[in-house]
């Protein structure tokens, strides 16, 4: 894992779109993951566990309360 946490994660939007599906959050997942998938459409993994393939704005969603509460417990390097 990088040493530099706040350089290797960034908040990304949750893509699950279902009927009724009214929570929507960003999600914390790794910047190289990020770019992986935007090249190759492989799904990405959240801080929380979450699996998707994302290709939303990040910015127009609430930040996942669980990967919030566990990228604070993460030690800065």
């Amino acid at each position: 894992m990088s040493t530099s946490i706040d350089q290797t994660l960034q908040p990304i939007s949750d893509l699950k779109i279902d009927d009724g599906d009214h929570e929507k959050f960003s999600h914390y997942v790794k910047k190289e993951d990020i770019v992986e998938s935007a090249v190759t459409g492989k799904p990405v993994i959240a801080l929380c566990g979450k699996v998707w393939v994302p290709n939303r704005d990040p910015q127009k969603f609430p930040v996942c309360p669980q990967c919030q509460e566990i990228f604070s417990k993460l030690k800065p390097a």
